[in-house]
């Protein structure tokens, strides 16, 4: 299995953002008004990237100073998080409403690439809290539907409820799998049916042998936690206290380490494009795109107009 350890990169420390580049050059012939201050213009095309989440809590810390909006889909409202090229939308917890947030996604940025990114519950007792996977097989246990990627190593289940210790051990024997999601076999099912491009990400939050309390009563229809009512099942439950505790600490690790693997995996596709994007110029003659050459001609044009009237 494709694994990386803990680790808080630099994009995640506060104060700082990831930058990414815009797509296309369809924005530069837009008013320098209507663009991003905070997202460089470079010139390079970069294929659009759908990352679908359940929570926002997974994904705070990357997430917390891109520019957002609100999209309508199905009679549904989503908060939209976009930086450059990527846009997230959190669809809540399940199968069905990441089905639905990923259909909503796709119809807004007709992505290159879909991610499924957040927490999963090892099947192998080897994985250890903060540990990331990109898997390559995605199994819906619902229905039997199986997805493949053409890299990532090892398997993920993703079910319908959170698993206990008895079930992980006996999803691990049955399937070979390596660890077990709530949403990543749907996501990839609904980019595999438009024909795009999937990739999971997925941090290790619940060890093997971790047994996570149930959630199922605190999810509402829509997918949302139900955060207020499970807090005070919790305090109501002194047997719960030290299992909550350690639940929020363990969440709180794979919320670092799943931000700095998807600001990773952000960034070598950004220069994944650049690099093409550079190929492809050398190979056609080009050095600067037109667009570029106005844009420049256009500021050179107007720096030479105000240094005029400063004299």
């Amino acid at each position: 299995m494709a694994l990386s350890k803990k680790s808080t990169p630099q994009a995640n420390e506060p104060g700082s953002r990831l930058f990414l580049d815009p797509v296309g050059f369809e924005s530069i012939k837009q008013s320098s008004e209507a663009m991003s201050p905070s997202i460089p213009f470079s010139g390079k095309a970069s294929k659009r990237i759908a990352i679908i989440a359940a929570l926002e809590r997974e994904i705070h810390s990357l997430v917390r100073s891109w520019m957002t909006r609100t999209i309508e889909h199905a009679g549904r409202r989503y908060q939209l998080f976009e930086n450059g090229n990527a846009s997230v939308v959190c669809g809540g917890i399940g199968a069905e409403a990441s089905r639905r947030a990923t259909e909503a996604l796709i119809q807004q940025t007709r992505p290159g690439q879909i991610l499924s990114v957040g927490f999963a519950g090892a099947l192998d007792s080897t994985l250890h809290v903060g540990d990331v996977l990109t898997p390559q097989v995605m199994i819906n246990l619902s229905d039997g539907a199986r997805s493949e990627n053409a890299s990532g190593r090892g398997k993920l289940l993703t079910a319908t409820t959170i698993a206990n210790p008895e079930q992980k051990m006996g999803y691990a024997k049955a399937y070979g799998a390596t660890a077990v999601d709530m949403e990543a076999a749907s996501v990839a099912q609904a980019a595999q049916a438009h024909g795009i491009e999937f990739v999971a990400i997925k941090a290790i939050s619940d060890e093997a042998n971790f047994d996570m309390p149930s959630l199922d009563r605190f999810v509402s229809s829509e997918g949302q936690l139900k955060g207020a009512q499970f807090a005070f099942h919790i305090v109501l439950r002194p047997s719960l206290w030290k299992t909550a505790i350690l639940l929020a600490k363990n969440s709180s690790i794979a919320s670092r380490a799943l931000c700095a693997a998807i600001a990773e995996h952000l960034e070598v596709e950004r220069q994944t494009d650049a690099d093409a994007f550079s190929s492809a110029s050398t190979e056609a003659g080009t050095k600067v795109p037109l667009e570029c050459a106005v844009a420049h001609t256009a500021g050179a044009a107007l720096e030479h107009t105000e240094m005029k009237g400063n004299q």
